[in-house]
């Protein structure tokens, strides 16, 4: 990885969002709200990219030890070793927030142009960060081995752009897979979650397609629905799926048992645990799932509904 680097792993692109979330995902409930299938995803994606790292160190770290030695350089092996892991320190250091960010930039809750210009941007930041944290490592490094000062610049003619052209491929790498992973993770969020209530069988459900997945959902397993542009995230089980709908059309098929707290937001009345009103008329609602949901007061007779229930 101080070289030609590794990768990484999740959801998105076919949203179940989240099975694994290490910071949420959009689709997930994170890794107590994952059934057996999603949790034996996630180790086995896990564990073969910790594999895939280990090798791409090991080949980097050896092949660059024989090419100096082919040159006549003498530089201590243990030195060519701290290059590598030193990378992949860095790189492995971005990775919770490369996850949680590709549970939330993908479409179509971003349109495609705007997707390439933030995943340009993240490829910029990204590489500052890992030659950041790369950088401060070999220093403290070498200095506690006795080897002098690490100099960065003056190795590679164009240094930052040298590292970013490797750094820009590694991203790439992160990127893809991340979203291959989501997507392997999502595909067996069909399957009952250990969190979801059992509901009988004739219950009133919501048909949603949520990226390439499509899941038909009890009502009494949805929390809330939120408007979203074009599309409304239905919270569900602790995921939170993208659904193509507009939140009228979507209220008019959950019917009664739902109600508007805000124009761009319903909840279920079952689901609601408490209310606090403002000063102003507006309201705070909690869920039972510990979900706070901002009210407007246009949308009082919500909370006389829940009363009265």
């Amino acid at each position: 990885m101080a070289r030609g680097p590794s990768r990484d792993y999740r959801e998105g692109m076919a949203g179940g969002d989240d099975g694994m979330d290490l910071g949420p995902t959009g689709a997930s409930g994170g890794w107590r709200g994952m059934n057996g299938a999603q949790r034996r995803t996630a180790i086995l994606a896990l564990g073969g990219f910790l594999m895939i790292v280990g090798m791409v160190m090991i080949a980097n770290a050896e092949s660059t030890i024989s090419d100096l030695r082919s040159t006549g350089a003498r530089v201590p092996d243990h030195l060519i070793w701290s290059w590598e892991w030193t990378s992949m320190i860095g790189w492995l250091s971005l990775y919770p927030a490369l996850w949680w960010t590709t549970g939330r930039i993908r479409p179509p809750r971003f349109g495609w142009t705007a997707i390439v210009l933030l995943f340009l941007a993240g490829s910029v930041a990204a590489s500052a960060w890992h030659i950041g944290v790369m950088v401060a490592l070999r220093h403290a490094y070498y200095a506690a081995v006795g080897e002098g000062p690490y100099r960065f610049f003056g190795l590679v003619g164009d240094r930052i752009a040298y590292e970013y052209r490797k750094d820009l491929v590694t991203f790439s790498q992160f990127v893809v897979i991340a979203c291959v992973v989501r997507w392997m993770i999502a595909r067996n969020a069909d399957l009952p979650a250990a969190s979801a209530p059992v509901v009988p069988s004739d219950s009133r459900r919501l048909v949603v397609s949520d990226g390439g997945v499509r899941r038909s959902i009890p009502h009494e397993q949805i929390e809330s629905v939120a408007a979203a542009g074009n599309y409304v995230e239905v919270n569900w089980a602790g995921r939170t799926l993208l659904h193509r709908a507009t939140l009228t059309a979507v209220e008019a098929e959950l019917g009664d048992t739902f109600a508007r707290v805000h124009r761009g937001t319903l909840v279920r009345l079952g689901a609601i645990s408490h209310v606090e009103v403002d000063r102003s008329g507006d309201f705070s609602v909690t869920l039972h799932s510990g979900t706070v949901v901002r009210g407007s007061r246009r949308y009082r007779s919500t909370i006389d509904r829940w009363q009265s229930d």
